[in-house]
């Protein structure tokens, strides 16, 4: 249950956005109505009525990096705006990787999108930790979305807590992010395993109704991609699951495929 409300504080235009967003990019800052911190988000209103994405960045970025990112502006930036979709981009309290503050934040930042615009289905997206992000929401409300987009996530975020920490000597950012986790979480998965079982989309799978497209590269050494591929058999079958699996691919190959899964979630959204 939220502590305190949550409010809009203000609306500002963003100075210099790049050319691709277009004219009309705004600031939202809010404060969370789960302790009161500040926070703020990008938004860019959609040229198609009704169609919105919300997207979800990396750990170690932040809410402008749809428009400040090169590979993450030139390639999504543009299947999003020519697909005429508004987007909201939140910075969702940094390397947070959703955490239960996080998921509360969300959802009154969501609502507040659907109380001030037309929102008629309403896609989130994002991709490592963002993809991680987007599957752990869509468990806790899938009632909110028509669809989901999640490029080399975590499918499992207790088990890969523990794999990234194994490997912090040799990769000293698996480290920072296991670290971000549980600073985020104000615990560890071996602590808490039930809130942790909570924000596995793995453990979760069941609630992960709604339309799906996953990627991840077979030699992402970031976050490793079994998990993401026994998520995606797990829903064997089903027409409105998508998975493209990249042989060799490294941790930042399935970004590329944005248009392409954007492209699948809206023709079958």
């Amino acid at each position: 249950m939220s502590a305190t409300e949550w409010k809009i504080v203000k609306q500002s235009p963003m100075l210099n956005p790049p050319a691709a967003a277009g004219n009309e990019v705004l600031r939202v800052d809010y404060t969370s109505g789960w302790d009161g911190r500040p926070d703020w988000g990008v938004v860019i209103p959609n040229q198609r009525a009704g169609d919105w994405a919300v997207v979800l960045h990396g750990h170690g970025s932040g809410g402008d990096q749809l428009l400040n990112r090169p590979d993450i502006r030139d390639v999504w930036l543009p299947a999003l705006r020519s697909a005429g979709l508004g987007v909201l981009s939140p910075n969702a309290r940094g390397n947070a990787w959703m955490s239960p503050a996080t998921v509360d934040d969300l959802h009154g930042l969501i609502e507040w999108l659907k109380r001030n615009y037309s929102v008629r289905r309403l896609f989130l997206c994002g991709g490592s930790m963002g993809g991680t992000s987007a599957l752990i929401y869509a468990t806790r409300h899938p009632e909110q979305l028509s669809g989901v987009m999640a490029l080399c996530p975590a499918a499992d975020l207790p088990s890969y807590w523990h794999w990234a920490r194994e490997r912090s000597a040799q990769i000293p950012v698996l480290g920072e992010i296991a670290s971000a986790i549980e600073s985020s979480y104000g615990t560890t998965p071996d602590e808490l395993p039930e809130l942790y079982a909570l924000h596995s989309a793995w453990t979760q799978r069941h609630r992960l109704t709604i339309r799906l497209a996953l990627a991840h590269g077979t030699g992402d050494v970031i976050i490793p991609a079994e998990p993401t591929r026994q998520l995606a058999q797990s829903m064997s079958g089903r027409p409105d699951v998508w998975y493209e699996e990249l042989p060799g691919g490294d941790h930042d190959s399935p970004l590329r495929f944005f248009p392409k899964a954007l492209e699948w979630l809206l023709r079958n959204g």
